[in-house]
């Protein structure tokens, strides 16, 4: 007979109970991860370079130089992650469209949930919210 097996080829009590106790402990760390979906649409028939850098896209709440609207990014999270962590894949994501800078930031949430403050641990934390914003280059 292997060791850790009792009758037949079942685990022993104790082996299964161990390996429970893992998976539980696994299922319960990593159920605290964001998971982001980040899209862009291409709204231009002109090519721009992308950026290597997010450090080369800016945000800007408004444009106060003209510009030419490239395209929309989107970015898919749950409601409790601060703006601070969703600003630079929105930035990425307009980077690689070649962007020089998104602007006209928008959210979904609904007027059901704004009016609750996003929660850190439980509650609403996991509704999930949909951030879009312009990607546009300089004229």
């Amino acid at each position: 007979m292997r060791e850790g097996l009792g009758e037949g080829s079942f685990p022993k009590t104790g082996h299964m109970k161990n390996i429970l106790f893992s998976l539980l402990l696994l299922t319960i760390f990593s159920s605290g991860c964001t998971v982001y979906q980040i899209d862009s649409k291409d709204t231009s028939e002109d090519y721009f370079v992308p950026k290597t850098s997010i450090d080369d896209v800016a945000y800007v709440e408004k444009a106060d130089k003209p510009y030419t609207e490239i395209g929309t990014v989107t970015v898919t999270t749950e409601r409790r992650q601060p703006l601070e962590e969703v600003l630079p894949k929105l930035k990425q994501e307009a980077g690689m469209l070649g962007a020089d800078a998104i602007t006209d930031l928008q959210n979904d949430a609904t007027d059901l949930w704004k009016k609750y403050a996003p929660q850190k641990v439980l509650g609403n934390a996991y509704i999930r919210t949909t951030y879009t914003a312009k990607a546009i280059v300089w004229k």
